[in-house]
């Protein structure tokens, strides 16, 4: 998730009667900040992957047991040619909210936008393991010659550069839903998915009211949908809450169903009957930028602010929601290495206690390796415009400033396309950030620290990392899948590549009345089987 707006909690809450209207079988959620974008080739944001969630269907979709089924394709299939073919058939009653049929060319065509880079693509490391894709990305090959085609109206054929064990839920990706080839050539590349009537879904509901700019949107059931029956819910109402205190006030009066409510907010309200702990593999850390001349480039800097950072008293105190200090970047939960039979996160945590002594000595010794040894660093930390992000900035910013002399850093919290650009441009010393398992496998989270990727925009650049990776990626056995992975992991933590701060853990106050929602561990809540009772 990845690409991305920042959310230390996705609170999902709402603007209608919520709880008291029951009857009406529709539902009142939030996002924490604005939808901008509905065009999956382009964007990777968690208002976005949510909405997307809820209205459109890749090959599969998780069920609540987080295991990929059925959706546009018929099963669930196995490779062929030694794990290097899938074949897709398309549902022959699928269609797209606007009645036009969903056929393979959708999904050939949305892929392949992808990692158009006409269209700006931000999330193309996902593609790698399918053919030529990690060619396409390095600007070798043609977008066109991804290995993925369309071999009739319904079937779908992808060929793969090498087997992937996790295959089958990384297609049950937002990025992988299919795009209704004929609307978008019909409106413009450049419209696509910029508002409700640019927008076309092939899902449980379709989007209704958005503007392009407002914070406020319906989704209504979607009556083209081929398993309609199974949709209890007739509208989803959306409304943009970045506060927590906001989001439990909405609650109280009975206009949310659904609320994730953090810091203060979350710690008065641990035994309250309506709180549901959802755990996520969902990781915050600090993105370091490490581009030349930045003061962060040098490792002993980047470990000594690590060093400091009191992660316990983080977790504990300032968001006291039942998130954990973090030791490692993959977050627990998010997969069991099948070798050891132990949790990945387990295996390869190193300790996240401060060390003030040892940071101020490899403090004074970076310093001196940049040739600042005297006088104030001058830093900065940059986040979204969130309360618990600025509540967050200010805990690391004593933590530093307290404990390594001559730092000094500025907090800048911006509105969330401010916050991009800055981070794009490479303007910020620390940035805050978090990955929210897109599938549940170690590779979503390293992947995505490789160099170049779009999604590492601190430019942490390790040759043997890097190697590592791609030795997972192409392990043939999963002995060597997994061994290559917690090497990657551990050079990752030696390198201070970046700074894990704790993992999330959802604290929510749900509607008694609300059951049926598949809250994905890795991934995004899917409402589109929910009920109220």
């Amino acid at each position: 998730m990845s690409t991305i707006t920042l959310v230390a909690a996705v609170i999902l809450v709402g603007c209608g009667k919520g709880h008291q209207q029951s009857s009406q079988k529709s539902i009142s959620l939030m996002q924490t900040s604005d939808l901008t974008s509905l065009d999956n080739t382009n964007q990777a944001t968690m208002p976005e992957f949510n909405t997307l969630t809820n209205i459109s269907e890749g090959l599969y979709r998780l069920n609540d047991k987080d295991q990929p089924v059925a959706a546009m394709a018929t099963k669930v299939e196995k490779p062929s040619d030694n794990g290097l073919k899938y074949t897709f058939h398309i549902r022959k009653n699928a269609k797209w909210s606007n009645g036009d049929p969903v056929t393979a060319a959708d999904f050939e065509y949305s892929w392949k936008r992808s990692l158009n880079p006409k269209n700006n693509p931000v999330y193309t490391y996902v593609f790698s393991g399918i053919k030529n894709a990690d060619a396409i990305i390095a600007g070798k090959k043609s977008y066109q010659t991804l290995g993925v085609k369309a071999t009739g109206t319904k079937t779908l054929t992808i060929t793969l550069d090498h087997p992937m064990n996790y295959f089958n839920k990384l297609v049950a990706m937002p990025v992988f839903m299919p795009q209704d080839k004929k609307f978008v050539e019909k409106i413009g590349s450049k419209a696509y998915g910029t508002s409700a009537k640019n927008t076309v879904s092939n899902g449980a509901f379709k989007i209704t009211g958005w503007t392009g700019t407002n914070s406020t949107y319906t989704l209504v059931k979607n009556n083209y949908y081929w398993d309609k029956r199974a949709i209890k819910l007739s509208q989803i109402h959306y409304q943009t809450v970045k506060d927590a205190n906001t989001a439990h006030n909405l609650f109280t009066k009975g206009q949310l169903d659904d609320a994730t409510i953090s810091g203060v907010t979350a710690k008065s309200l641990q035994k309250d009957r309506h709180l549901k702990r959802v755990p996520k593999a969902w990781t915050y850390y600090l993105q370091l930028n490490q581009r030349r001349g930045q003061p962060l480039a040098n490792q002993k800097l980047r470990e000594a602010i690590s060093l400091v950072i009191n992660k316990q008293q983080l977790a504990s105190k300032v968001l006291a929601d039942g998130s954990t200090a973090a030791s490692s970047f993959v977050s627990p939960r998010t997969a069991t290495d099948p070798t050891t039979g132990r949790d990945f996160s387990k295996e390869t945590s190193t300790t996240y206690r401060p060390n003030v002594k040892k940071a101020r000595r490899l403090w004074a010794e970076g310093l001196k390796e940049i040739g600042k040894n005297r006088g104030t660093v001058k830093m900065s930390i940059i986040g979204d415009d969130q309360d618990v992000t600025k509540n967050v900035a200010q805990f690391l910013q004593s933590q530093i400033e307290e404990n390594l002399k001559g730092a000094k850093v500025d907090i800048n919290n911006l509105p969330d396309k401010g916050f991009a650009d800055r981070k794009t441009n490479g303007q910020f010393t620390m940035s805050q950030w978090y990955w929210l398992a897109d599938f549940a496998d170690p590779i979503n989270y390293l992947g995505i620290l490789t160099s170049g990727n779009a999604m590492n925009p601190g430019h942490y650049s390790d040759q043997t990392y890097d190697r590592l990776v791609n030795e997972a990626k192409a392990a043939g056995t999963q002995a060597n899948y997994w061994k290559y992975l917690r090497q990657a992991e551990g050079r990752l933590q030696d390198q201070t590549g970046i700074i894990p701060l704790y993992y999330v853990k959802e604290s929510h106050l749900v509607n008694s009345k609300l059951t049926g929602v598949a809250y994905h561990v890795a991934g995004f809540a899917d409402y589109t089987r929910a009920r109220l009772k």
